[in-house]
């Protein structure tokens, strides 16, 4: 595995390289989630190919307040993974070389980013969308993995590379999930024992959810009533938001009719895990 940790030996070598390359964005602290990503890279690079992951705890994707100091960062046991895996390529720059000290110019979605985790978290999709749009410059792929599990994320990311025309081919990842339906996430480790065994409230939310739809119930008020009193089971859960959407605008909708999500957002003390799952 080649490790770069300088953008002008990143691009480098993205320049020299003429195979197929995959990339897997990160902010590292990897898990079992993250394997799934480079295995589905490695699945669309073929063999012959090149699977490229990045990480990166990118500065402006954290709002004032928020974790981005006690982010974490277990950088031999994320490159031991990787090694594992089979990765070809890991590119993990500091801040300092991603960014100039006086940068001027963001990426900004303008739209699908008003809704959900964007209305909570103002300013960070426009993190989101600078950081990567500046990985498919220097890492050349043509494609990259994002995972389902931050389905907004992986929305405004394919409006960014319709939008401004990337040749770059997104792939969706389901999400993955412990035995007991919790979503994987590096911020999981935040929670206490008692919030880890309460956290589970999300996915039950989710299937609610998805379990009266199935069963011919199509008006969002009643879904998400169920779901929040499944919630409020949980003591320690504070809800940011609980919506449905549709699955291309991300705009709330109020009778389900395909394509439809269910997404929530809940606290438990200062860690925010999300969730989501298709309604139709």
């Amino acid at each position: 595995m080649e490790i770069f940790d300088r953008a002008a030996a990143a691009q480098a070598q993205a320049a020299a390289s003429d195979q197929r390359r995959v990339l897997v964005p990160t902010m590292g602290a990897l898990h079992r989630g993250h394997l799934e990503l480079v295995r589905m890279a490695r699945q669309s690079a073929g063999d012959q190919a090149e699977v490229v992951v990045s990480i990166f705890v990118n500065p402006l994707q954290f709002e004032p307040g928020s974790d981005f100091e006690r982010y974490p960062r277990p950088a031999a046991h994320d490159e031991e993974l990787l090694r594992e895996a089979g990765v070809d390529v890991l590119y993990r720059p500091g801040p300092d070389e991603m960014y100039a000290a006086d940068r001027s110019v963001y990426v900004e979605e303008t739209s699908l980013s008003e809704t959900l985790c964007g209305r909570s978290r103002p300013g960070h999709f426009r993190g989101v969308c600078t950081v990567v749009a500046k990985l498919f410059n220097l890492l050349a792929p043509e494609a990259a993995v994002f995972g389902e599990k931050d389905f907004q994320q992986l929305a405004i990311i394919r409006r960014m590379v319709r939008d401004l025309d990337f040749p770059i081919e997104i792939i969706g990842a389901p999400i993955v999930r412990e035995e007991d339906g919790l979503a994987l996430s590096s911020r999981n480790q935040y929670l206490s024992a008692e919030e880890r065994a309460q956290a589970t409230i999300l996915s039950a939310a989710c299937a609610k959810a998805r379990d009266m739809t199935q069963r011919g119930e199509k008006s969002g008020e009643r879904l998400l009533e169920a779901a929040r009193t499944v919630l409020a089971e949980a003591p320690l859960a504070r809800i940011d938001y609980v919506e449905i959407v549709n699955a291309e605008t991300l705009r709330p909708i109020t009778h389900i009719e395909a394509p439809a999500r269910f997404a929530l957002a809940v606290f438990f003390g200062k860690t925010r895990l999300i969730d989501n799952i298709a309604l139709a």
